[in-house]
């Protein structure tokens, strides 16, 4: 078994998560988004999926990039 790397679990069925040379133990999903999705630059929610990036920052839709001044961000249409 291995604890989780944010709520200290420890879990029978504890996975890890590999970015670039970063190495993190999890006993959720919920674990894992919490401790390394990117945050919105303009509302603070955690990006789930893609999200939209400009400027260097990371937003979560559309609407909270231009909300933040990126005026050629546009949702689909």
């Amino acid at each position: 078994m291995a604890k989780c790397d944010v709520c200290g679990n420890d879990y029978d069925k504890s996975f890890q998560v590999v970015r670039g040379s970063e190495r993190r133990t999890f006993d959720s999903f919920e674990c894992a988004i919490h401790a390394m999705a990117p945050t919105c630059a303009h509302c603070g929610c955690k990006v789930i999926g893609h999200g939209s990036e400009a400027g260097g920052n990371i937003y979560c839709c559309a609407n909270c990039a231009r909300l933040a001044g990126v005026k050629e961000m546009r949702d689909r249409s």
